[in-house]
């Protein structure tokens, strides 16, 4: 018997994860407590970093999403009821010998999500390589964003040289900015995309804007935050942004 479904592994990761990077917090400094900036860029980040992982799935496994998205079609699309799809995919039971399955398990992910935007399971598309892309170069960026928000870098020395270095607030704010924008600006060209290739016609409105509206919109309004936070790091020299 399944113990997770895959709405509560997502969740339980978000908290794992931003659990762990709280848990480095210093005490007795002035990072001892967390701000809402901190806060919710480490949950964008961590949802970031799962993202990517399955967008690695996506790019490792596209056969396999073909074939699985040519049967979700044949059995969803008619009568338009692919959000049926998308509700069977989140309550899906998860044994723990396949949690961390991309091909038996995250690759649905994609399959299912091309019921409303086909490019998915196209390997020539540019959704698939935006994200596929982003899953190959934004993991070691967020992981590092997240250490530099938690981690007292005030204290390292030039002894440190490798912390010093990789923490150094130049380092950081521009790999920071970067990151945060590439995932904006290839979301905001991805939503053009859709909208232009009129990839939403035979939906609800209620169902592009919960599946493809809001999940998408996560990769816009956090980045803005994320770019102003790199931008205050390279202004300031310091991390002090985030206190």
């Amino acid at each position: 018997m399944a113990l997770l479904n895959v709405a509560s592994a997502i969740a339980i990761f978000l908290l794992a994860s931003t659990y762990a990077f709280l848990s480095l917090l210093p005490t007795n400094t002035a990072k001892t407590s967390v701000s809402p900036l901190t806060l919710s860029l480490l949950f964008f980040n961590n949802l970031n970093i799962f993202i990517a992982m399955c967008e690695i799935v996506l790019g490792l496994n596209i056969l396999t999403i073909q074939q699985d998205y040519k049967r979700l079609h044949a059995k969803y699309s008619p009568g338009n009821h692919e959000w049926s799809a998308c509700v069977k995919f989140l309550t899906m039971p998860i044994p723990l010998s396949q949690l961390c399955s991309g091909k038996h398990t995250w690759s649905k992910m994609w399959s299912t999500y091309s019921l409303y935007d086909p490019s998915y399971q196209n390997q020539e598309s540019f959704g698939f390589f935006i994200d596929f892309g982003n899953g190959l170069s934004t993991i070691p960026p967020s992981i590092l964003m997240n250490l530099a928000m938690v981690l007292d870098t005030s204290t390292y020395t030039d002894s440190d040289s490798w912390s010093s270095t990789v923490l150094s607030p130049l380092f950081v704010g521009c790999v920071g900015l970067a990151m945060y924008w590439q995932v904006m600006y290839g979301t905001i060209i991805y939503v053009l995309s859709f909208m232009f290739n009129r990839r939403y016609e035979g939906k609800s409105t209620l169902e592009v804007s919960l599946f493809v509206g809001i999940s998408n919109s996560l990769w816009f309004f956090f980045p803005i935050a994320g770019i102003y936070s790199c931008v205050c790091i390279l202004r300031d020299g310091n991390m002090n942004v985030f206190q």
